[in-house]
């Protein structure tokens, strides 16, 4: 038993040593991307935003507001909501007669087809739609007045078929909205950018999906993410499997976070790590070296090797609080509170080990099992 543990101690030690690196690559790598940014600009248009939206998330007329402050020659934005007594339905109301010169569609309908709602909401909402460029983003991200421009050009430069957008976390407000802040910027971001460097995880996400409606329909529509959990994943896959290339766009936009328990944020971030999971198993088990510190703390606990191990720890906490001074900086985000780090990376890595056995998620108040395959069940 005991040269079992020095053997585990050992591993954790060396899985330890490589996540220091890894955080060092990533801090650079988040640099990079950042001052890689163009401002180049389509300002003709048109496009169609498409909104889908469930309840009034907090911060909700600000983040659709945004979208209607847009710089850019012809664009419509079309809202969904499956229920006409929708908290959110008021807001685009409001906002239609605040910005009277946007067009704007509501879609109020509520078929499904499929078990992710958010999907079954889109193709609803499509035939709405009026123009060629189509850009999907969630009802919690908020964008400058040149989002659409910066997206539109991207989209259509030669041989791009899908442009997708990372995102900063920004609190809303309260302790778990700013623990939640952390774990978007300085470990879901920086592994996003660290993915894309390399070429793998085949990133694309919900903040933003923009592609042409000829490119949707070649890949078969909404359909093709119909009952996947992780729906922006199935679509970047389907355009990248027909031939086409997803480009993540150096624009990056905010999302708005407001947690307002831990209960909330266990459950919201545990489908985002069964997401992840689901959608590369094997690169998702491959990135428990990205937890260092927590890696450290368990060969120091196991007493294998004690000095070795609390000389690690310390050189991952240490590089844990450097890089992400830095990238807050990047980021041009207000400095963190050293002390919720070790907070905040305990908790992502018991949700890292909860994601393989979490069997169901909860989405919007509801709950789905999840298959092997990432398919989605309704409860």
């Amino acid at each position: 038993m005991h040269n079992w543990i020095s053997v585990i101690g050992e591993l954790l030690i060396a899985a330890s040593m490589a996540g220091c690196v890894y955080l060092i690559h990533a801090s650079v790598a988040v640099g990079h991307f950042v001052r890689g940014r163009t401002t180049a600009r389509d300002e003709r248009g048109p496009v169609s935003v498409l909104k889908p939206l469930r309840g009034e998330d907090p911060g909700l007329y600000d983040n659709l507001a945004s979208f209607f402050r847009q710089d850019i020659g012809e664009f419509q934005i079309v809202f969904g909501v499956s229920d006409g007594e929708d908290p959110a339905v008021p807001i685009v109301r409001r906002l239609c007669a605040e910005f009277p010169k946007v067009d704007v569609a509501l879609v109020i309908d509520n078929r499904t087809s499929g078990s992710n709602p958010k999907i079954a909401n889109l193709r609803n909402m499509l035939p709405a739609a009026k123009h060629e460029l189509l850009v999907i983003s969630d009802s919690d991200m908020r964008v400058s007045p040149t989002y659409l421009g910066e997206i539109s050009w991207t989209l259509r430069q030669p041989g791009v078929a899908l442009v997708t957008c990372l995102y900063r976390g920004i609190c809303g407000g309260g302790f778990w909205s700013r623990v939640a802040c952390l774990y978007i910027n300085h470990s879901f971001l920086p592994q996003a950018v660290v993915g894309a460097g390399l070429n793998v995880g085949a990133g694309c996400f919900g903040a933003t999906l923009a592609l042409r409606r000829r490119t949707l329909e070649a890949i078969g529509g909404f359909a093709v993410a119909a009952n996947t959990l992780a729906d922006d994943h199935a679509l970047g896959n389907a355009v990248r499997t027909g031939g086409g290339r997803v480009v993540i766009s150096r624009h990056l936009i905010d999302n708005i976070v407001v947690e307002p328990g831990l209960g909330s944020l266990f459950r919201h971030e545990l489908r985002w790590a069964r997401t992840l999971r689901s959608v590369a198993p094997l690169g998702y088990a491959g990135s428990v070296i990205t937890h260092p510190m927590m890696l450290a703390l368990l060969a120091l606990i196991l007493g294998a090797q004690p000095a070795l191990a609390a000389g690690t720890l310390l050189v991952a906490l240490a590089l844990r609080v450097l890089t992400a001074i830095a990238n807050n900086r990047a980021l041009r985000l207000r400095q963190i509170a050293i002390w919720l780090l070790p907070i905040r990376d305990a908790l992502t890595f018991a949700l890292f080990l909860s994601s393989f056995f979490a069997q169901a998620v909860t989405w919007r108040d509801q709950t789905f099992r999840v298959r092997s395959d990432g398919t989605l069940v309704s409860n």
